[in-house]
């Protein structure tokens, strides 16, 4: 039954991320009466139910009947099934707010990435905030701790940058940054390298279906908030396997 809950929970959550996924990157309040992105007419409780909605009305404006992007309840089944997970992972604890929240985080960074290709510096400011508060309260790491693995993190992706010349953006630098006031420094150099191996299988898959050319640019965030949900959930799991195929 709690699982069922944290899912549902998350279904919810993720129709407030699409709202933040919206309008943050254009400067807009996220804390304003729900209202349509296509007609401007406010919503009301019942048409805000998360993925029924969308299905009810064949994913169309209640009102002016413009197309629903297929993408807002996919962001609230993800959401629901991210938390649903994460609550299956650490059970009810007080780690379950700390992974709920920073995949609350991940989704919102990974989709305006993808969409608009930009991290926003707002965003990670709040990450970070929420990353130390977190960290503090549950007693995990220290500030000397997120510390080493902000620095750590954000600066050998740094040199991975300026090696790329451009194929990395100073946000991904920054998020990497930030995660690891989250993660520590073992699970932030875990999230870099699943970082660059996902980055680098998606890449070609890219390439390979023609998706994207050679010199079009590849958004990085979304392979670091995969790589860091990993890390956080199962960082213990996939360590453990690497030495013991290392060492056999």
């Amino acid at each position: 039954m709690l699982y069922l809950f944290c899912g549902l929970f998350g279904l919810l959550v993720g129709s407030f991320l699409n709202v933040c996924i919206y309008r943050l990157p254009n400067n807009q309040t996220v804390i304003t009466p729900p209202i349509s992105s296509c007609c401007h007419m406010h919503l009301k409780l019942w048409e805000l139910v998360p993925v029924i909605s969308h299905l009810a009305f064949w994913g169309r404006c209640r009102y002016c009947k413009a197309f629903i992007p297929l993408r807002y309840p996919l962001v609230e089944l993800m959401t629901g099934l991210l938390f649903y997970e994460g609550v299956v992972k650490v059970g009810l604890s007080v780690e379950l707010v700390k992974v709920l929240v920073l995949t609350s985080f991940l989704i919102v960074i990974a989709c305006i990435d993808y969409d608009y290709r930009l991290i926003l510096d707002k965003v990670l400011v709040w990450l970070a905030g929420a990353g130390v508060v977190i960290n503090l309260y549950i007693g995990q790491l220290t500030i000397l701790d997120m510390l080493w693995a902000a620095l750590l993190g954000g600066g050998i992706l740094l040199i991975v940058a300026l090696i790329s010349r451009g194929g990395l953006a100073g946000g991904d630098v920054k998020f990497l940054a930030v995660l690891g006031i989250w993660l520590g420094v073992k699970y932030t150099l875990l999230t870099l390298v699943l970082s660059l191996i996902l980055g680098g299988l998606g890449a070609i898959v890219l390439l390979v279906l023609k998706i994207k050319g050679r010199k079009d640019y590849i958004p990085f965030g979304p392979y670091i908030a995969v790589a860091s949900y990993f890390a956080m959930l199962y960082g213990n799991e996939i360590l453990c396997w690497y030495w013991r195929h290392l060492y056999n």
